[in-house]
C-alpha cells in the first residue's frame, strides 16, 4: 500500500495557532506530512529562515507523522516530488484566499498534474488571522499573544 504524503508550504512567518490547527488536521488525513519552511519572494520576513525553523520545530513537535522542512531552490511541486508528496495542503479562509489559492493551483497541474491539492478551510476562530496582519500589529507594538503558539511568543518577548 502506497502511503498518502502531503506537504503543507508557507512562509510560517511567524507559524499561527491557525497554521497549527490546519497542520494537526491535516496530520489526520495523510500518513506523514511535510511542513515546508519555504521563502515568499512578495513578502518582507519578520525572522530569519533559522528562527522560523526552530519555532515551527517547536511548535510542531507533538505530532509524531509531521516532519519540518525547508528550502529555497525549487518550485514547490517539484520539491514535493523530490520527497515523495503527492498532495499539497492549503488553507482557505475566505474568499480572498480561495481565488489566490486557485490560480496557483492551476499553475501547480500545469507544472506538474500529479500533485493533488488539497484545500482545507480554516477554523472559524482563525479565519480572521494572517501571519501579515500579525507582524503588522506587532511591528507597532500590539498584543498577538492569543494568535501564536505559546513557543512564538516567548521567542518574540525574548526578542
Amino acid at each position: 500500500m502506497n502511503k498518502k504524503i502531503a506537504l503543507f508550504p508557507g512562509s510560517f512567518d511567524p507559524i499561527t495557532l491557525g497554521h497549527i490547527d490546519l497542520i494537526e488536521r491535516a496530520s489526520q488525513l495523510f500518513d506523514h506530512l511535510y511542513v515546508g519552511v519555504f521563502q515568499n519572494t512578495t513578502k518582507k520576513s519578520l525572522f530569519t529562515k533559522e528562527e522560523k525553523m526552530l519555532l515551527v520545530k517547536k511548535s510542531l513537535e507533538q505530532y509524531e507523522n509531521v516532519s519540518v522542512v525547508s528550502q529555497e531552490e525549487e518550485l514547490t511541486v517539484t520539491y514535493a516530488k523530490k520527497i515523495g508528496a503527492d498532495f499539497l495542503i492549503r488553507g482557505i479562509r475566505n474568499s480572498k484566499d480561495f481565488e489566490y489559492e486557485k490560480d496557483i493551483y492551476a499553475l501547480n497541474q500545469h507544472l506538474d498534474d500529479s500533485i493533488e491539492t488539497v484545500f482545507l478551510i480554516a477554523n472559524p476562530k482563525y479565519e480572521h488571522v494572517s501571519s501579515s496582519m500579525l507582524k503588522e500589529i506587532l511591528t507597532f507594538g500590539g498584543d498577538v499573544t492569543a494568535f501564536l503558539p505559546d513557543v512564538v511568543n516567548q521567542y518574540i518577548e525574548k526578542k
